[in-house]
């Protein structure tokens, strides 16, 4: 009797061969990368950039060279202020102290010379000596910086107008009136040193003088 072969009822799934046709399933394509954000600051120096490209706080800065900036406009005017009270008192150590090393100072406008800080301190002290009392008011003090072979801040000018009552020596009675008064304008020239602001030109700009009336002149002894 032949041998009948027995039809299987599945699919012979040790036979790959015999495993029914499927249609292959192609791998999904990758979503495409969307472009990077342009760098919004692209022109900014790296050293300006903080941390992940980030621009860097730059108001802490800010506020110190403005503090800086305050702070040098105090010591200028400190250097003003105490030129007006070294000239009343007398005081030419302090006076000469307030120049720097080449400072001059010019007094012609009023009567008076042109020099070194030292050669002016004589001239003053000898010229001052007529009057007992003295008394600078400067005012309207305007202060402007300015550049100094590059450097920003290491120069200034202040424009300031006086008005310098004074009473001459020996006069007898009760009145402290002044014998003379003047006034004009000071433009004074300073420059950062080692030790600090100093002033390196006075120019005095004398523009008015109250003379002493007849009799009031003081008489030599």
């Amino acid at each position: 009797m032949p041998h009948r072969r027995v039809q299987k009822s599945g699919p012979d799934f040790t036979d790959r061969t015999s495993a029914p046709n499927r249609p292959l399933r192609r791998r999904p394509e990758p979503h495409p990368t969307p472009n990077p954000t342009p760098n919004p600051t692209p022109n900014i120096p790296a050293r300006a950039l903080g941390v992940a490209g980030r621009v860097a706080n730059t108001e802490p800065m800010t506020q110190r060279v403005e503090l800086a900036t305050v702070l040098d406009r105090f010591s200028v005017d400190e250097v003003v202020t105490g030129y007006a009270v070294a000239v009343d008192d007398g005081d030419w150590d302090a006076y000469r102290g307030l120049f720097a090393p080449k400072g001059r100072a010019d007094y012609r406008s009023a009567g008076g010379i042109e020099g070194d800080s030292a050669e002016v301190a004589r001239w003053l002290e000898e010229s001052l000596a007529l009057f007992a009392m003295r008394q600078h008011l400067i005012v309207n003090r305007r202060v402007r910086f300015g550049v100094l072979e590059q450097d920003i801040g290491d120069t200034a000018e202040v424009r300031a107008d006086y008005i310098n009552p004074m009473r001459f020596a020996g006069q007898d009675g009760d009145s402290t009136a002044p014998d003379l008064v003047c006034g004009g304008r000071y433009v004074f020239g300073l420059l950062r040193t080692d030790e600090g602001w100093r002033l390196r030109q006075v120019v005095v700009q004398e523009k008015w003088r109250r003379m002493p009336g007849p009799g009031q002149q003081p008489t030599a002894g």
